[in-house]
This record gives C-alpha cells, sequence and structure tokens, in this order.
C-alpha cells in the first residue's frame, strides 16, 4: 500500500490500523460504496489477502451493475470475494416496511454471512462511519447484535475523510456517488415487492444512462419523485423529454422533478 506520510501521521488512519491489525481477520461486508471499499482496501493490505475476504449481499434490493462492480474491485485488489443471498424478500416484517425495515434487512445479511465466520473464526466489518452513527440507522442494532464492528466509526473517520483519504491511496470509489439499497426509496408504510424494486431499479439505470450520476427516484405508487443534486436540475428540464419517456418506460405513470434537490435518506425525516 502506497501510503503518503500525511496518511501515516493521520490520527484516524492509524487508529483505523490498530483496530483492523487487533481483530487479525476480518469479513468485509462489502457494497462497493466509499466507505466499505476504503475499508476493504487498508484491511486487505494491514492484514494480507489470506486474512480479508470480501462479502457481497445480493438480492433483488440491489440496483443492477453492483455486484460486478463489487466483484471486479475485489478482484483488483486480489481479495479473496464472495456472493450471498439474503432472504430479506422472504421476510414479512421486512416487506411490510415499516422505520425498522433496514433492522430485519441487516440480520437477513448476517444470517447468511455466518456460514463465513463460522468456517474462517473471524469477525464482520462494515463500513459504517461517524457521519452514520448520528442517523436514523436500525440495521446497525441488527449487525451489532450479531457480532459485527464498525472500525471507520470507532476510529472517528467521517465520509469527507475516507473520500480524502481514498483519493490519497488513488482508490477509483473516492468520488463514487452515495448508493443504497433500493428499498430505500419506498416511503415508510409501502410494502416492498419485486414489481417496485424491478421499477425502481429501471428508472434510475436509465437516469444514469442519460447522464446522471447522483440521483434517487422515489417510489409513490404511479408517481416517480426524482431527487438530482442542485446543479444537475437545470439540466433535468433541458432533456425533461427523454426523462418523462425514460421514467414512463420503467412503469411510472407520473413524473416529477424534487426542486430540493438531492436528499440521502430523506425519507427518515
Amino acid at each position: 500500500m502506497n501510503v503518503t506520510p500525511s496518511l501515516l501521521d493521520d490520527e484516524e488512519f492509524i487508529a483505523l490500523s490498530e483496530r483492523l491489525r487487533e481483530l487479525g481477520s476480518v469479513v468485509v461486508a462489502f457494497s462497493g460504496g466509499v466507505d466499505s471499499a476504503f475499508l476493504l482496501y487498508v484491511a486487505r493490505n494491514l492484514l494480507g489477502n489470506e486474512n480479508v475476504v470480501a462479502v457481497t449481499s445480493v438480492s433483488p434490493s440491489l440496483s443492477s451493475g453492483e455486484e460486478e462492480h463489487c466483484s471486479k474491485l475485489a478482484d483488483l485488489w486480489d481479495v479473496k470475494f464472495e456472493r450471498v443471498y439474503s432472504a430479506e424478500m422472504d421476510n414479512p416484517l421486512y416487506l411490510a416496511n415499516n422505520r425498522d425495515r433496514c433492522y430485519w434487512c441487516k440480520v437477513e445479511l448476517m444470517d447468511a454471512i455466518m456460514p463465513i465466520m463460522t468456517v474462517t473464526s473471524t469477525t464482520v466489518v462494515l463500513g459504517v462511519n461517524a457521519d452514520d452513527l448520528g442517523e436514523y440507522r436500525p440495521g446497525q442494532k441488527a449487525a451489532m447484535e450479531a457480532g459485527a464492528v464498525f472500525p471507520l466509526a470507532e476510529a472517528g473517520y467521517s465520509k469527507t475523510k475516507i473520500r480524502e483519504h481514498s483519493r490519497l491511496l488513488g482508490l477509483p470509489t473516492w468520488n463514487r456517488p452515495q448508493a443504497a439499497c433500493l428499498s430505500s426509496r419506498i416511503p415508510y408504510g409501502t410494502k416492498v415487492s419485486l414489481v417496485v424494486l424491478n421499477r425502481l431499479d429501471k428508472a434510475e439505470a436509465a437516469l444514469r444512462d442519460l447522464g446522471f450520476s447522483q440521483l434517487r427516484v422515489r417510489h409513490y405508487d404511479s408517481v416517480a419523485r426524482i431527487e438530482l443534486p442542485l446543479e444537475d436540475l437545470e439540466r433535468a428540464v433541458t432533456c425533461r423529454g427523454q426523462i418523462v419517456e425514460a421514467i414512463k418506460s420503467a412503469g411510472y405513470k407520473y413524473v416529477t422533478l424534487d426542486l430540493e434537490g438531492f436528499r440521502s435518506g430523506n425519507l427518515n425525516l
């Protein structure tokens, strides 16, 4: 790992390195996002590829292309990569989509990872950062109950700091847009279904094909509410015909553009 002197002297990086060495062997719950990618890369280079496994959970709530993205990163960094198939869609408590939906998702994830933990006698680590601790994230509770730990948060890493250090390390994920499971686009109280998840996946993929990277399509029955960064709103209006066609092709009847712009996790407000 090529580490600049500034990184070696950094308080958070030192704390993260010490914590990972203390754990010795880890299974990284790997979504391919900024946080888990940084955690995986540092763990692999500190502990060696024989002591690190990247595990990606595959389910209908995973956006198209994410599984392949994770696999390619693991291959790039010479990390053992495994897929697990979580069964949240079989859990009525998850499908009900109450405010504890993420709790039941993480329960299913940890159950899927458990066989790997048992065989390797290792610890599951998640890419939870210090900023996440101040947000409503019931999935963190489920993960901790199952024995997972959050080295980034323990070391005091913020999202901004993770991006900065990822850039210094030359990671291709340093400026990757924020991502979340497709179920997070569905307001609480509206049931999760394969039909809705497929519709959301198709709608967001169409917007990415039009050149938008940071985005959310929020599901309200026949209405799609599109969230884009404020700087993209003018371009969205300019190509509104293409957007309307793409979203309607995904199965929505009405297409709306949220003038407040992109807000990660705003359905928790």
